[in-house]
């Protein structure tokens, strides 16, 4: 993949045009929230069936940038375009785009008086319109997409916190998104129990998902990304390969937090 344009980029870029493989464009893109700037002026192209991986310090933007891409957080300036569509302009159906773009969180999100099978269900049955048995048959496919076949039957009490995150991933799926979003999605849970998600996030970047994932999984970003970002202060302050970001950064700024993980 061609690296993306980084921060110092001129702004204002067009849309993708008909057989761009952009999927995701951001352009000059700018949050704050009152006096607090958090982003300041992001430029970055994510390419079809590319995983780009965000790392940075907490306050650094990462998770804001990443939910300034389906709206969940407005930008305050900027555009966004998802495959040609600017969805910074409010007459873009956001629902129409959030079916294509899937989200999954620190927090599982689950409804606890569903079973697996019904939380992976209830989305395609309202916002797809998908019959009941169409939606239970993709339910089923997905949650034994993500080792889960055979716990369709059991409530999230009923199961660990991994096993909770592969439902809510699982769940995403089954709405056939063109992207997946992960905002530190291993964070809250045990140690023990990351490595069962991660797989799970690795057999999707092996089946070709477009993926933007913010993270603090150094193993993860090193062993499946196509790029890593490192974003501090709002800004995106060095992206390349992982061997380039790891072994050969360019910014101290980058070298003192990877030193300090490391």
């Amino acid at each position: 993949m061609s690296d993306a344009k980084t921060s110092d980029a001129p702004s204002g870029a067009a849309a993708p045009t008909a057989g761009d493989d952009v999927v995701l464009r951001i352009s000059d893109l700018h949050k704050s929230f009152g006096e607090t700037v958090v982003l300041r002026g992001i430029d970055l192209d994510i390419h079809r069936g590319e995983v780009v991986v965000v790392l940075g310090p907490s306050g650094s933007g990462k998770s804001t940038m990443l939910r300034c891409l389906n709206r969940l957080e407005e930008p305050t300036s900027g555009h966004i375009y998802f495959e040609g569509t600017d969805i910074c302009d409010h007459k873009t159906n956001l629902n129409e785009l959030r079916k294509h773009l899937g989200m999954v969180f620190q927090q599982f999100n689950l409804f606890p008086h569903l079973d697996a099978l019904h939380n992976v269900m209830l989305a395609q049955r309202k916002v797809l319109g998908r019959s009941a048995e169409e939606a239970e048959r993709v339910a089923r496919e997905q949650l034994a997409r993500v080792g889960l076949a055979d716990r369709v039957d059991y409530f999230p009490d009923e199961l660990s916190g991994g096993q909770q995150q592969r439902v809510a991933i699982a769940r995403a799926l089954a709405m056939d998104p063109h992207v997946m979003l992960f905002d530190e999605a291993t964070s809250a849970l045990d140690p023990e129990l990351v490595r069962g998600v991660l797989d799970v996030m690795r057999e999707l970047a092996r089946g070709g998902m477009t993926m933007v994932v913010v993270t603090h999984e150094m193993g993860f970003a090193r062993d499946v990304a196509d790029r890593v970002i490192f974003m501090e202060g709002g800004v995106i302050v060095e992206q390349g390969t992982p061997e380039k970001v790891f072994e050969h950064p360019e910014s101290p700024r980058t070298a003192r937090f990877l030193g300090s993980i490391d």
